[in-house]
Formats: structure tokens, sequence, C-alpha cells
């Protein structure tokens, strides 16, 4: 877990640079939040919370998913979103989505997309809006903001994200798009490209380190690139984008690197780690190009870890088949 926090870091540093204080802001609440309800549920169930010799050897802290969950959480919510949303869909993937099945180990869907699903199904325009890179407000502006101590502010530097933008146009070309509209950077979403780049270099120091495994990554990227490539039209104003734009914009590589590789939620025999990164790149391509959600990274991975016994139970029989 703290090999996965540490590889975030990039990631991080990336929607700073990009899109202001705003990431920090929602990570330190959700940090908060998550912790408290740890520490809420172990102490209604009689359990610890007293600290021992380190932060990371706390019985609340001991096996760090609920710093993780947090993590993944603030790093795909809007960087602007108001704090009440963070700390309810913090909550709610902590509550529901982990102490409810019997804590670390017991819950079968990812607790963050969880909480990310409930955000987006709860509140679609707030979590369409994020600041034009480049030109988000400073420190005391995005706490004045995150904390609602000012209204208005957001309208002069948001805009609707590159993957709404493409499912929402009628009218343009992607060229057109690309050349005019600020959403759009050089072959993704402008901003977005950077952040992709960096969680793929936090993605590939989990692979080096042997924290995850290849098939989960390899799978979904591979079948979000072939999907993409054999349904792109070209530059028509109907088209559902390029490969390279799919990889690079929206929540691609957090998603394949650190969220559908979450090791509980995942399966544990490779050739159905495989189908399963498969699953998500598929499902995270309709949902983006057919679906009425512009991203589908949440709910691709929600949808596979329903499939994990399935697809487990099928791999051990084909095993079993062979001579």
């Amino acid at each position: 877990m703290q090999w996965v926090l540490l590889a975030c870091l990039p990631g991080l540093l990336a929607l700073l640079w990009q899109f202001g204080w705003g990431s920090l802001l929602q990570l330190l609440i959700a940090i908060v939040t998550a912790v408290s309800c740890e520490a809420l549920v172990r102490r209604l169930r009689h359990q610890s919370v007293q600290a021992d010799q380190s932060l990371f050897n706390q019985p609340l802290l001991a096996e760090g998913s609920a710093l993780v969950s947090a993590a993944l959480l603030a790093l795909t919510l809007p960087p602007y979103a108001p704090w009440w949303l963070t700390v309810c869909t913090c909550a709610f993937a902590i509550l529901f989505g982990k102490a409810l099945f019997g804590g670390f180990g017991q819950n079968p869907f990812n607790p963050a997309m969880l909480g990310c699903a409930l955000a987006l199904v709860a509140f679609p325009a707030t979590m369409s809006q994020w600041p034009v890179p480049g030109h988000h407000p400073g420190l005391g502006a995005s706490i004045q903001h995150v904390f609602g101590l000012e209204s208005g502010l957001v309208d002069g530097w948001s805009q609707a994200t590159a993957l709404d933008s493409l499912k929402h146009n009628n009218r343009l070309t992607v060229e057109e798009l690309f050349a005019g509209h600020p959403a759009f950077g050089g072959i993704g979403g402008r901003g977005s490209e950077w952040v992709n780049l960096a969680f793929l270099a936090g993605g590939l120091l989990l692979l080096q380190r042997k924290v995850i495994r290849w098939q989960i990554p390899a799978g979904t990227l591979a079948s979000l690139f072939v999907l993409s490539l054999l349904c792109w039209n070209g530059s028509g104003s109907d088209s559902n984008g390029s490969p390279l734009f799919h990889l690079f914009t929206g929540a691609t590589m957090l998603g394949a690197f650190f969220i559908a590789t979450e090791p509980v939620t995942s399966p544990s025999d490779d050739r159905a780690r495989l189908l399963f990164g498969i699953g998500v790149g598929a499902l995270v391509y309709a949902i983006r190009s057919w679906g009425g959600y512009p991203d589908g990274v949440a709910f691709a991975v929600l949808l596979m870890n329903l499939l994990v016994p399935l697809l487990e139970r099928t791999t051990s029989r084909t095993v079993g088949a062979q001579p």
C-alpha cells in the first residue's frame, strides 16, 4: 500500500501543475474522512484505534487500505469540487464499500470506485467541470472555493472535460475541436495528457517493484486501444475519438494501473486477470462512446468486479481440463 501511495505522487504533482491546488485539498479532505470513518467503525466493533510505533503500524491504518481508497477517490474528483461532495463520497466508499462487507479483504467492490460512481450518478454536472489548465486560482482562492467561502469563482475558469465535449459535439470536426476548444490538447485532453503520462510512470514503477502484475493494465489498455481503433471513424463530427485520445484522456492510466489492479476486488489467477483487464477496457470505451457518462472507468471496474468469481471459475476449469 505504501508503494501505491508513492507511485501516485507523479500523478498528483501533474494535477497540481496543470489544475492547481484543488487536488491536494481534495486529498486532505478525503484522508481525514476515510481515517475518521475507519476509526468510527473500529470503535463500534470494539477494535483498537490506539497508535503503535509508526503511522503505518497503527491498528487503525495497519493495512493502509483507507489511505489508498481515499487517495484514489480524491484523484478522480474534479479539483474544485465542494468539500461536502468529497466527504460524502469518501464516507460512502469506506462505510458501504468496505466496512459493510466486514472490512479489509472482504469487499467485493472497489471502495473508491463506489464513491466515484455515487458522485457521477448524483452530481453529474459537478463531476464534468474541470479548470482550464494554467488558469486555476491560487491557494487562498482554491480554499475559498472548495469550502464554499466565495461563490461564483468557478465561472471564470471552469470548462467541460474533453470527453464530455466530444460526447456532446454535433457539428464540429475533431480537428476543429482540437484547434478551437480549450479542453483539447495535442493528442488528448489538455492537461490530462500530462496527468496520464505521470500515472503511467507511477504504474510502471509498481510493475517494476512487482506490486502489481502486468495482465490487468495490459488487457485494459490493449482492449481500449483496439476498440477505439476499430470504431474510429476519422475526424467527422460524429467521431468517437482516436486510440491515442482515449489512452491519454480522462482517468485511463489511473484506472489501468491503480484502480483496476486493486488486489481484493480483482482476480488472483493470471488468465482471469487478463480477461478482467480486457473487460475493463472494453467497458470504458463503450461507456465513453455510447453510454450516458463521459468517462466510464468507475462503472467499468465495478461491473467487472461482479464478474471476478465467474472469471476465476472459468479459468480454473480451463486449467483443470488440460491434459
